[in-house]
């Protein structure tokens, strides 16, 4: 008799799975439209464009779900009572009809449903699933960002203009703008790389956990400083590139870069440079402590 029982048991909590999953799908399927629709055609606020690297990351987080599927059926059924209170934070978000609050609604009831069903062990084994969806979910951070981001601006807008000054052309740096040519180029807030940024460290996540890099605290830090470094420096030879553009006068070139698919394909060389970056470190790391181990020897 424990068989069929254990077999019906199972079969109830699938069913109560589906049901989860399909009430999630009702809620958040035209959200996610939204969201996708947004990214990809650039007719959304510039503060949503900054989270496009949701395009990649919240497919990744739920093909890694689908491969945890069975760690997570062996979890014991633990309810914590933090995920009551995270699905009514959650469901008050969706409900407030505030986009950002709504928006947030859906890392919350996430969260809250691992604590309810599975307790610590289940928010634990869908933590970076968790992460990035959090991470993707278009926030208001951007906008409160960019009115500190005057010494960037300034420091991108006097690099560009000593490059271009080295190669010969006339270039005034007045704070964060360039006069070249005639003609005034603005090295705006959100033209300071932030973007560039904000998708280098979260692809780099992916990369760190990709290759079980996250355990190691030195490799993190050293990868996640350079990917930085390299997403400034790009940034900066990219408004180097449009000052020049827009200087001399060649406005399709500015604007393939500017708003075009220019500008998508220098993003995506840039973060397939943080690959061969990651090996190197990896390596470099490696090769240390080998060398280390056969001192101490």
């Amino acid at each position: 008799m424990a068989l069929p029982q254990q077999v019906k048991y199972r079969n109830a909590s699938d069913l109560l799975n589906l049901a989860i999953l399909g009430v999630l799908v009702l809620l958040y399927a035209p959200i996610l439209l939204h969201w996708l629709d947004g990214w990809l055609n650039k007719n959304i606020s510039t503060e949503h464009e900054y989270f496009s690297h949701g395009i990649i990351g919240l497919p990744f987080a739920a093909y890694l779900v689908w491969m945890n599927r069975k760690k997570w059926t062996r979890l014991p059924d633990t309810i914590h009572p933090l995920g009551a209170v995270l699905l009514l934070f959650g469901a008050v978000f969706y409900l407030s009809g505030v986009t950002e609050w709504v928006n947030l609604s859906l890392p919350v009831i996430l969260a809250g449903l691992c604590l309810w069903f599975k307790g610590i062990a289940g928010l634990r084994s869908q933590g970076f699933p968790l992460l990035l969806v959090f991470l993707a979910t278009p926030t208001a951070v951007p906008y409160l960002i960019a009115p500190y981001t005057m010494p960037l601006q300034s420091f991108i807008a006097g690099t560009a203009g000593f490059i271009l000054n080295q190669f010969g052309m006339d270039v005034t740096v007045d704070e964060i703008n360039l006069y070249v040519g005639g003609r005034i180029v603005e090295v705006a807030p959100y033209c300071a790389g932030l973007k560039m940024l904000f998708t280098t460290l979260y692809v780099g996540l992916m990369l760190l956990y990709w290759t079980d890099a996250l355990s190691s605290r030195r490799t993190v830090i050293a990868f996640l400083s350079l990917a930085a470094i390299v997403s400034t420096c790009a940034n900066i030879i990219r408004n180097t590139l449009l000052t020049f553009f827009h200087g001399t006068g060649q406005e399709a070139a500015f604007k393939w870069l500017h708003e075009g698919w220019g500008g998508d394909l220098y993003s995506s060389c840039m973060l397939v440079s943080l690959v061969p970056l990651l090996n190197w470190i990896n390596s470099y790391f490696s090769a240390s402590d080998t060398q280390q181990e056969g001192e101490s020897h």
